[in-house]
């Protein structure tokens, strides 16, 4: 994966730096692993907006990819294609098993196509195999980590992320995240191992406001310049910096209060929180 930088024959195009898809092995997604997704431009299921700025945006697939691979065990497959997902940062592999069936896994960094993987308790610890936290040895690299055995991969699924196996016990597996933290894992949950790909995805630069529009993310308008009814920091004569703490137009402190609960029950499985 590399990048693609722009003669500046515009503004725009002065600042641009995008990805060259060079990894990129197919261009159509594989027809019976995707699904319509709707725009729900950040609103829930009564139609308040949860998230705000977002809207519009190019019309997208949803890739159904495969966090599970614990229901395929033992069961070989070979590396289809590199595919492009547009609703990730990361690749998408596509795997056809020896049963015949197909599945998206997030493409680990350096597969190439024809590639054989396997999800397995006695699969050897190699790039884009599966196996449980307490069969991988420690210091190797893993994304795709399971919070609790049999739930899918929830932790590690960035272009670029990878944790480590720092320790294990005879129930618990320690894993450093990207983020510092490191964390207490059951020894049956399942882990991808190597670094998720696309590492060059942190040096991308969209160079123009309207990309960002093609994303379907609206532009972010600043407390300060609103009006009282709008937002807390609003109101004022002239420019205002304004005049207490800043907060969120709900009135939640922001900047460097912690938002974590000190009495989460999952507050026990870790070990070092993250860095500051």
């Amino acid at each position: 994966m590399g990048l693609k930088k722009y003669q500046p024959q515009t503004a725009s195009l002065r600042f641009t730096t995008l990805s060259d898809f060079a990894g990129v092995s197919k261009k159509r997604p594989e027809r019976r692993l995707i699904q319509i997704k709707k725009s729900q431009a950040g609103r829930n299921s009564q139609g308040r907006i949860t998230v705000r700025h977002r809207g519009g945006g190019h019309k997208k697939f949803l890739r159904l990819v495969d966090f599970r691979r614990r229901d395929k065990l033992d069961v070989p497959a070979k590396v289809q294609a590199v595919e492009y997902d547009p609703n990730r940062t990361a690749r998408l592999a596509l795997l056809a098993y020896a049963d015949g069936e197909k599945r998206y896994i997030l493409a680990p960094n350096g597969i190439q196509v024809g590639a054989k993987l396997v999800a397995s308790p006695k699969a050897e610890p190699v790039d884009g195999n599966a196996l449980p936290l307490g069969a991988i040895p420690l210091g190797m690299a893993v994304h795709a980590i399971e919070l609790a055995p049999g739930g899918g991969a929830k932790l590690v699924r960035s272009a670029g992320m990878a944790a480590r196996v720092a320790a294990r016990d005879e129930t618990f597996v320690q894993v450093k995240l990207p983020s510092g933290e490191t964390r207490r894992l059951l020894a049956d949950c399942y882990a991808t191992i190597g670094q998720v790909g696309n590492l060059e995805h942190e040096n991308i630069s969209l160079g123009k406001a309207g990309r960002k529009r093609w994303k379907g993310i609206r532009p972010t308008v600043r407390g300060v310049a609103m009006n009282p009814v709008d937002h807390p920091m609003g109101g004022g004569e002239g420019r205002t910096s304004g005049g207490g703490h800043p907060v969120t137009p709900w009135g939640q402190l922001t900047k460097g209060k912690k938002t974590r609960s000190q009495r989460k029950p999952s507050g026990k499985f870790i070990v070092q929180r993250r860095k500051k």
